[in-house]
């Protein structure tokens, strides 16, 4: 397994240790992790923490050539929220852990590679 998808697993663990749910994303810029973070919706009692959006928040402030020369690794495909975040901040890739809506039809689970074939 990538070594990136392996860390985004260790924060999805975290959150799940947490008492959140399970879902940890990591932001690389050439080959280092610049942000990671997990769900803390749950932790936090917030509606916007989700994964992704952890991992953006703790990257802090980057130049948009950051950003779209990164790769955002993630354990569940990002929702509507998530997926928009990326397509503003311009970052080009996203892997995915899980294809899969976690059972929850609130979370609004999208497949990133159909949104982006929209632009």
């Amino acid at each position: 397994m990538d070594n990136f998808m392996q860390a985004a697993i260790a924060e999805a663990q975290a959150g799940f240790a947490e008492g959140g749910i399970p879902i940890g994303s990591v932001l690389v810029h050439r080959g280092a992790v610049i942000g990671r973070g997990h769900n803390r919706r749950v932790q936090q009692g917030s509606a916007i923490l989700h994964g992704e959006m952890d991992a953006l928040e703790n990257a802090g402030r980057q130049s948009a050539q950051v950003y779209r020369d990164s790769v955002l690794y993630t354990t569940l495909s990002p929702c509507a929220m998530s997926s928009g975040a990326i397509l503003l901040y311009g970052i080009p890739r996203v892997v995915i852990g899980e294809n899969a809506d976690a059972g929850d039809p609130a979370s609004c689970r999208l497949n990133i590679t159909s949104l982006l074939q929209q632009y």
